[in-house]
């Protein structure tokens, strides 16, 4: 019998547990072009540097603002060709989670919701700029996450996330 009432108790303890986003929201959009028109006339290959970041938030009992910082930099040769930058955020409930498991959700989950919206953006604002559009692959927020709770583990810095 205290099997089955101790049963019930994780039971309502899971059922308790609520993620939900409230608002997606653009929170920053930088487009720079500096090279214009001459960079139109280099030759050579295009090298794309992608940098990624996010932060959480607490704004209130148990919700949060989560922030993912894409910066897309266009080098040809030396000379930048454009530099796309964008904070795209989300106002996210998380109740009933433990530490770990809502520090994951705000580090992997929440990030891979948000991304979808940026890459339009960023592939939008590239080809508004006069280049050919940009397509941002998948990114494994998941394996990015995982990799800097084990660098926290380890005692290092913290690092904004990379692509």
């Amino acid at each position: 019998m205290a099997e089955q009432g101790n049963g019930a108790a994780n039971g309502a303890a899971q059922a308790q547990a609520q993620l939900n986003l409230q608002r997606v929201y653009v929170k920053d959009v930088s487009f720079e072009a500096p090279g214009v028109p001459q960079i139109f006339q280099e030759q050579g290959q295009p090298n794309v540097e992608l940098n990624l970041g996010h932060r959480s938030t607490l704004l209130g009992t148990d919700v949060h603002e989560v922030v993912l910082s894409v910066t897309a930099t266009c080098k040809v040769g030396d000379k930048t060709a454009y530099l796309a930058e964008v904070q795209q955020a989300g106002i996210f409930g998380v109740a009933g989670f433990d530490e770990a498991s809502r520090d994951a959700i705000l580090g992997s989950y929440c990030p891979n919701l948000l991304f979808p919206y940026v890459r339009q953006i960023i592939s939008d604002l590239v080809q508004n700029g006069g280049f050919p559009p940009l397509f941002l692959q998948p990114i494994n927020f998941d394996a990015l996450y995982s990799e800097q709770v084990r660098r926290r583990s380890e005692g290092a810095p913290a690092q904004p996330l990379n692509a």
